[in-house]
């Protein structure tokens, strides 16, 4: 099920040339997480965001605007593809809660900090590993240290 929507939104990105920057449990799985992936998260650049929202329409489960929940501040987008999330943020001004100094800090999208790896598939443009460790480590959600021991043990 995850592969399906992992190629579906690469390829509706691809087709369109939006650069794409994969995060989340996805990333982590290409750096030696084994969980169950929950969601597939991933980040375009700003100026990308609305075409995206555009061309997934018939898919939109959760709408494009600004949230803050679950230790995030940011604007994304949720698709449901063959019953998988696919969430799409924009990488203009994200930020996270640190859980340590207990405030909002700037997540900063870079998207030339990457690694080709083939996850699913497809090879996929994942968030370097030591700017995944250090986000995830300031969330420190359960799912986050799961993933950051994985990486750590793999490495």
């Amino acid at each position: 099920m995850h592969q399906a929507a992992v190629q579906w939104i690469v390829a509706l990105l691809r087709d369109r040339n939006i650069p794409f920057l994969i995060c989340g449990g996805l990333a982590a799985k290409g750096y030696g997480s084994e969980r169950v992936l929950n969601d597939i998260d991933l980040f375009v650049p700003g100026e990308y965001f609305s075409s995206v929202v555009l061309a997934g329409q018939e898919y939109v489960s959760k709408a494009a605007r600004h949230y803050r929940e679950e230790g995030w501040d940011l604007t994304y987008v949720q698709f449901m593809y063959g019953g998988i999330k696919v969430e799409v943020g924009n990488a203009d001004g994200p930020r996270i809660f640190d859980i340590y100094s207990q405030i909002w800090v700037p997540l900063d999208i870079d998207f030339s900090r990457h690694k080709i790896v083939q996850l699913l598939g497809v090879d996929l443009p994942l968030m370097l590993k030591e700017d995944l460790v250090r986000y995830k480590l300031a969330l420190s959600r359960p799912v986050d240290i799961e993933d950051i021991h994985a990486i750590r043990q793999s490495t």
